[in-house]
């Protein structure tokens, strides 16, 4: 099954004035089940709108609608959807029905073979992300804020104090998990990456000596 990504809107956390302006990376995933993850904020709704028009898709083409966690800067266009399943965190619902999946056990929630929303949690106790399998750009993981950007793996600060993390053992672990399994990250709030071969080498022994 063929998908393709499109970063609809790259993501932002940063002081001004003494105030936390940030809003998240919002991602439109096309293929055989269009995907939308991540609707930013109540105040971005024609925002929003806009970025599928340039796509080619409308709310109504969307089969599923991810919210990676439970924060208001990820959720606020769920309402858009209103043909979607929705998965937020580690509920799984449409319209006043809600279906139970053991994300908690670590299960993922596959819906084909190219795309799967699997549990990753540590910045909240319900975080999840997006795997999806590309054409063109191999593996790319819609993380939310298990990774902040870029950045925050060179400066570990980011993510487990300026974001803020629940579990940072958990974030952690997931974090190289994720690292290992991606060619590309798109972080909560900045641009999409590219995993190098030496943020692999590095998760790969953090791990080796977490696993000790």
């Amino acid at each position: 099954m063929s998908y393709c990504v499109h970063v609809l809107y790259d993501g932002y956390s940063k002081m001004e004035n003494g105030k936390m302006r940030a809003n998240c990376s919002c991602t439109l995933i096309k293929g055989p089940n269009n995907m939308i993850v991540d609707t930013m904020t109540a105040w971005d709704k024609e925002k929003l709108l806009s970025g599928l028009d340039s796509s080619g898709v409308s709310c109504d083409d969307i089969a599923y609608a991810v919210g990676t966690h439970g924060h208001s800067d990820h959720l606020g266009n769920l309402n858009l959807f209103t043909k979607a399943k929705h998965i937020v965190g580690f509920t799984v619902s449409y319209g006043d029905e809600f279906f139970i999946h053991p994300f908690e056990t670590g299960e993922a929630f596959k819906i084909d073979d190219s795309l799967q929303v699997i549990p990753t949690p540590g910045h909240t106790s319900a975080d999840v992300s997006v795997v999806v399998k590309t054409k063109d750009l191999g593996t790319v993981v819609v993380a939310g804020d298990l990774f902040e950007r870029e950045e925050d793996i060179a400066d570990p600060s980011l993510w487990k104090y300026i974001a803020g993390s629940e579990d940072p053992e958990s974030q952690e672990k997931h974090r190289n998990e994720v690292l290992l399994l991606a060619d590309y990250i798109i972080p909560g709030h900045g641009p999409m990456f590219k995993v190098t071969s030496l943020m692999k080498e590095t998760a790969l022994g953090s791990a080796a000596c977490n696993d000790k």
